[in-house]
């Protein structure tokens, strides 16, 4: 494990509890209806965690208008310096996107630009994934070539490189953090299918068992490094190389395309 940087090292968070209607928000999969008092439960228990890691956690108020906006992470993206609000993929989810605006400003503080993804493009956090000073930026069905674009423009000046991996032929992923993560400046996380992507050649990466495949959706914080619970071999694999993982119930998140990742933005 190398030394912490800044793109694993928080002081910050903003959360978004899931609202009574969480169920009726989007998915792809079909894995069951999430039960939603089972799901505020998880979210707690998510916040405190982030709260052992060091951070100070700020709650939103829920949307009830916007089933999905417990996924407050796919609304900015968010690098020293720079707040980019995004412009999601969803129709749906447009509108969860100006009530972040203040908060986040505002926990950046003074000096922090801020910058908005604008039509034709579209852009949902979960298709960034910060690796060091550069982001991959994942071409979806969330996501298009134009969103990216203007996100890499947005944080050039602050320093930052950008990258893209289409992921639209790979059905398991919703989202490119779901199966590829950075947990360490000198190591990525990666499902199968994108382990070996040309994108990152000359990168180390720790390959998750396909079995194992949703707790590629790890959040490093700080010290620690949250994981879903219920996936022994990767855990393992985490604490043999040096990691301190801290396991978490997802399972009505996960019924709902949503992983660690997707519930809080994580502040500098």
């Amino acid at each position: 494990m190398s030394p912490l940087t800044s793109s694993h090292r928080f002081t910050r968070a903003l959360v978004r509890p899931p609202t009574p209607n969480f169920a009726e928000g989007l998915t792809s999969v079909s894995l069951g209806t999430p039960d939603v008092a089972c799901a505020m439960a998880q979210h707690a228990a998510y916040c405190d965690a982030l709260r052992a890691c060091g951070l100070a956690v700020e709650a939103l108020p829920p949307q009830p208008a916007f089933p999905d906006a417990t996924f407050i992470e796919d609304t900015a993206v968010i690098v020293p310096g720079v707040a980019v609000l995004t412009r999601p993929g969803a129709a749906s989810r447009l509108g969860e996107v100006a009530s972040v605006r203040d908060a986040a400003t505002r926990a950046m503080g003074a000096g922090c630009m801020v910058r908005e993804i604008v039509a034709p493009g579209t852009l949902d956090g979960g298709d960034v994934c910060e690796h060091g000073r550069h982001l991959f930026i994942g071409i979806s069905h969330r996501t298009n070539g134009e969103g990216a674009r203007q996100l890499a423009a947005f944080v050039a000046p602050a320093g930052y490189t950008a990258s893209t991996i289409d992921i639209r032929g790979i059905d398991s992923i919703l989202h490119l953090k779901s199966g590829l993560v950075s947990i360490d400046d000198e190591l990525l996380v990666a499902i199968d299918e994108l382990a070996a992507h040309p994108a990152l050649a000359g990168q180390p990466v720790l390959r998750v068992p396909p079995a194992e495949a949703y707790a590629a959706n790890c959040v490093r914080v700080n010290d620690r490094v949250l994981v879903a619970e219920g996936y022994p071999r990767f855990l393992g694999e985490l604490r043999r190389r040096g990691f301190a993982p801290l396991e978490l119930g997802m399972s009505e998140f996960r019924k709902m395309d949503g992983g660690l990742s997707c519930l809080s933005l994580r502040l500098p």
